[in-house]
């Protein structure tokens, strides 16, 4: 009887349209660990936000994998030409001292500075494209889980001093001698490749934890060409608590990766 129920529920096309979304990943979790920093770079696109200044509405985010260093731009129109001009103007003509995952963490960076934003906007107003510098800026000097540190001081080999340390002068601030820092920064610049590696260190231990926690979840599903398929109803458009949560079938045409 049972064996019947699911036979019969599992041919049910109204069932499989108004069913749960499924969360579990398809397949392993697949991790881009970098050993250096500035070695590899993931990119992604951000938007369309409402129209800023200039017509903008795209943020072009990329990100450093291993300092977790953020450039990003509001741009009108992301095309090849605007994107090798971000790439060549922000990553490859990159100088800084000392300096020789996956598309999730440029992702979940998307995320983090999206909700900086919003949150600026409503309380200091302005247009988002004014208010991403300042998201930027907060944004590499906070350390991050995964390293311990915050990106500028993987990148430079010490701390930013922070707009509040200027209102309430910090120690550092208010004992700041022009001449002993010049000698501590040389100091923290000979101690950079220790930071470093100690982050790198850290960045093993947190993927190693993702991966373990990822991979306990994982459902594995495939499916071959000429399969019919159904699509998840809101991935082009909005859609109301009483419509179908996936749409369809469509039929496999062919197979670009692993799991679905």
């Amino acid at each position: 009887m049972k064996r019947d129920a699911i036979r019969l529920v599992s041919k049910c096309e109204r069932c499989q349209k108004h069913s749960s979304l499924i969360h579990q990943p398809a397949e392993p979790l697949t991790t881009m660990l970098s050993p250096c920093p500035f070695t590899q770079w993931g990119i992604d696109i951000v938007g369309p936000f409402p129209l800023a200044a200039g017509q903008r509405k795209f943020l072009l985010v990329a990100i450093d994998y291993f300092t977790k260093w953020v450039e990003a731009e509001p741009l009108t129109r992301i095309t090849e030409g605007e994107v090798m001009k971000f790439i060549w103007k922000n990553i490859a003509k990159i100088h800084h001292s000392g300096s020789s995952s996956s598309q999730r963490q440029v992702e979940v960076t998307n995320r983090i500075l999206v909700q900086g934003i919003k949150r600026r906007q409503e309380r200091v107003g302005g247009n988002w494209a004014e208010e991403s510098t300042s998201v930027l800026w907060a944004y590499r000097t906070t350390p991050r889980g995964s390293t311990g540190e915050s990106p500028f001081s993987l990148v430079y080999g010490t701390e930013a001093i922070i707009p509040a340390e200027l209102g309430i002068p910090s120690h550092r601030v208010m004992n700041f001698s022009e001449e002993c820092n010049e000698n501590l920064l040389r100091e923290n610049l000979d101690l950079i490749e220790e930071l470093r590696e100690k982050a790198f260190l850290r960045i093993q231990r947190y993927m190693n934890i993702m991966i373990n926690s990822c991979n306990k979840r994982v459902k594995s599903r495939s499916f071959q060409v000429g399969d019919l398929v159904l699509q998840r109803a809101d991935a082009l458009k909005p859609i109301g608590k009483l419509d179908p949560t996936w749409e369809g079938p469509y039929k496999v045409t062919s197979i670009i990766g692993k799991g679905a």
